[in-house]
């Protein structure tokens, strides 16, 4: 990582502001300004995230806003509505209040004297979100895009309902937008109303997982705000990146195949990260693209970004299991378009335990597809599953897949005599049948060492109730044959000479994903199934040694000091007198004090998922977390907790919210709702 202290624009930075919208709200922002802007106009950046600008962010805002303000931008980071000092409140996500308030946000930046007229948003996550939303509402200053670890489906491929399971990250995420959204705006921005202002936050929020709960089928309230129900819609030019190791990697792919605005695609390693700062490594300049990206498309800057190919991936090599990595070792390869012509399509068919190519050759009769196979999986297949979208911190990356195993249908290849590359999704076509009305099917492909080592490539689930799609759910007619189809996330992966290919089908994957009401019993007949890999044979000529990024470059982090020893842990707990087995999470990183406003900062998160032997309504979630704000003569905390319970009808939410100003508690809610399951 390179530290730049010396930029080619000098650059100023304007605090705090505001930004007012059509309804009355103020939006509070933060700006970093060429000190030449003032006579000679730039465009203008805008990253709009509801994670509170003036602290939770303000370390990572520190290293890329001034860079790229610094190569003659108006960078401008604006809180939500409802979130840090914007006036407010922040009731749900992707609301139609919140996209518009942007294209107010857009149209105000486009009249400052700094502003030569012209925008453009980045942003990670529920940033990228958002830039990719408000694109498909063309405003018109908005000129381009960079989005890192986003989606444009909000359903089937978000941290709600993978392949129309119930993720547990949809608790967990709850938790953490429930955290955010009761927090207090700070009295050195907003003055003496501050109380007043997070009173209205408080009196306003409630677990948001109640509202998503209340939509476990694919409806409007999903679609609205889904891109991929109109791509068209963009006609800006996108820079898409993700990583391997995130829950948002499939979404550039999807993009660089549906958008038809100009678009680049950019895959790495790495988790839910900026590729500048990502990890599992290697980062990489990805700052410097974004520059060059918003030179040639809002400047006319001919640098070649028009150019160049629809994606660059890194190829990752083979590794052992591991719970987290510094590094991924892989190379980068280059797609000129995707879906690539290169890429292809290679099937394989299932015997007893066993994968063999299906390329209209009889296989031989030990491989034959036999007999029916079945599989009713333990409820601790999954507790080595990870983390649907990893963080790295803590460590939250699949574990050695033997146990996982143990529990699930396997079929494998023989030891691989060359290697198989990979890039895309690939795809499980499965005959199956079941005995309950409700079931659901985890697909795991892994790379397996010569020792046995079982390395977790990719995964996907499915409901077989959405077997038919995502808006009507149908139910299983027990005993009945089905034909299926459950495709896994994308991923570019080598499989070496020496290994095997191995794929798993289980009947729970808990904690990942909420278990089916009952314990279920799933019979696949090989003769009617198929594995589909999209192998990617090296292209003559291509080298190992593909370089197309700089060095990470950022800017110097503004001045912390920490306090305290953080806590990050994961662990998993089996008692075998009571049968109980458990996923505890903690992430705590001390009490972070920003010296430049005097202000002290805690954040504590915890997670908790519980099951009992194979009682399907035993499972349990909960997350909890504490908040802290402070500074000499102000002291404030909030503490929320969400919980998730089930019968085999029902789900069950409960939350707490509390509230405190100087040691004493001001507000103090609890909620308590049972909402029907449906065919989840």
């Amino acid at each position: 990582m390179r530290v730049i202290e010396t930029l080619p624009n000098e650059v100023r930075t304007e605090e705090h502001f505001w930004i007012p919208m059509s309804d009355g709200v103020r939006l509070a922002g933060r700006a970093w300004l060429p000190v030449s802007a003032e006579t000679s106009p730039v465009p203008a950046v805008l990253e709009y995230i509801p994670y509170r600008r003036r602290d939770l962010t303000a370390v990572r805002d520190s290293t890329h806003h001034p860079y790229i303000a610094g190569h003659g931008y108006a960078c401008v980071r604006v809180d939500i509505r409802g979130s840090g000092d914007s006036e407010g409140v922040l009731a749900d996500e992707y609301l139609e209040r919140e996209q518009q308030d942007a294209e107010e946000v857009l149209a105000w930046l486009a009249e400052q004297p700094w502003c030569d007229g012209s925008t453009a948003m980045m942003g990670l996550s529920w940033g990228g979100f958002a830039a990719l939303q408000v694109a498909a509402r063309r405003p018109p200053s908005l000129g381009a895009i960079a989005v890192a670890s986003f989606t444009d489906d909000r359903y089937n491929d978000d941290f709600h309902y993978m392949g129309g399971c119930l993720l547990s990250d949809n608790l967990a995420e709850s938790g953490t937008t429930f955290a955010f959204g009761t927090c207090p705006p700070d009295p050195a921005t907003v003055g003496d109303r501050w109380r007043r202002m997070w009173l209205e936050r408080l009196e306003a929020n409630r677990p948001w997982i109640i509202r998503w709960l209340h939509h476990q089928r694919r409806d409007d309230y999903w679609r609205h705000a889904s891109v991929i129900e109109a791509p068209e819609r963009v006609a800006c030019p996108v820079l898409a990146a993700g990583g391997w190791a995130d829950g948002y990697s499939n979404a550039v792919l999807r993009v660089l195949e549906t958008l038809e605005a100009p678009r680049r695609g950019l895959i790495g390693p790495w988790s839910h990260r900026y590729p500048h700062l990502g990890l599992p490594g290697p980062a990489i300049g990805y700052l410097q693209e974004v520059v060059r990206w918003f030179d040639h498309w809002l400047k006319g800057v001919e640098n070649g970004v028009d150019e160049g190919p629809a994606l660059w991936a890194w190829m990752q090599e083979s590794v052992p299991p591991a719970t987290s990595y510094e590094e991924r070792p892989g190379r980068w390869v280059r797609e000129d378009r995707w879906p690539s012509p290169g890429i292809e399509r290679t099937g394989f068919g299932l015997g007893p335990h066993r994968l063999f190519a299906s390329d209209g050759v009889t296989p031989p009769e030990d491989e034959s597809p036999g007999g029916p196979l079945s599989v009713s999986s333990p409820l601790s297949v999954g507790q080595f599953a990870g983390k649907w979208a990893s963080y790295n911190a803590p460590p939250d990356l699949p574990y050695d897949q033997r146990e996982e195993d143990g529990g699930s249908l396997v079929f494998e290849t023989e030891v691989l005599d060359e290697p198989v590359e990979i890039l895309g999704a690939p795809e499980v076509e499965l005959e199956v049948s079941v005995d309950a009305p409700v079931a659901m099917v985890a697909a795991r492909l892994s790379d397996i060492a010569p020792d046995g080592a079982a390395t977790r490539v990719t995964f996907g689930l499915l409901n077989l109730t959405h077997r038919n799609g995502h808006g009507e759910p149908e139910e299983m007619p027990p005993g009945e044959r089905r034909r299926v189809r459950v495709v896994l996330n994308g991923v570019a992966q080598v499989f070496p000479a020496g290994h095997r290919i191995r794929l798993s089908l289980s009947t729970s994957y808990w904690p990942l994903a909420w278990p089916p009401p009952r314990p279920v019993l799933l019979t696949v007949h090989p003769g009617g199934s198929s594995l589909s890999l999209p192998v990617r044979p090296p292209p003559a000529g291509e080298g190992a040694g593909a370089r197309p990024f700089g060095e990470p470059e950022t800017t110097p982090e503004i001045p912390t000091t920490r306090r305290g020893t953080p806590d990050h842990r994961w662990e998993v707990r089996r008692d075998l007198v009571d049968t109980r087995s458990s996923l505890e999470i903690v992430k705590d990183g001390g009490i972070l004090r920003f010296e430049d406003i005097g202000l002290d900062v805690g954040r504590r998160a915890h997670e908790h998922y519980e099951s009992v032997a194979d009682d399907f309504t035993s499972v349990r979630g909960e997350t909890s977390w504490t908040m802290r704000f402070a500074r000499e003569g102000w002291d404030t905390r909030t503490e929320t907790r969400t919980s998730l319970e089930c019968t085999e009808t029902e789900f069950r939410v409960y939350g707490t919210l509390d509230a405190f100003e100087g040691g004493e508690r001001i507000f103090s809610r609890q909620w308590s709702e049972t909402i029907p399951r449906d065919h989840v």
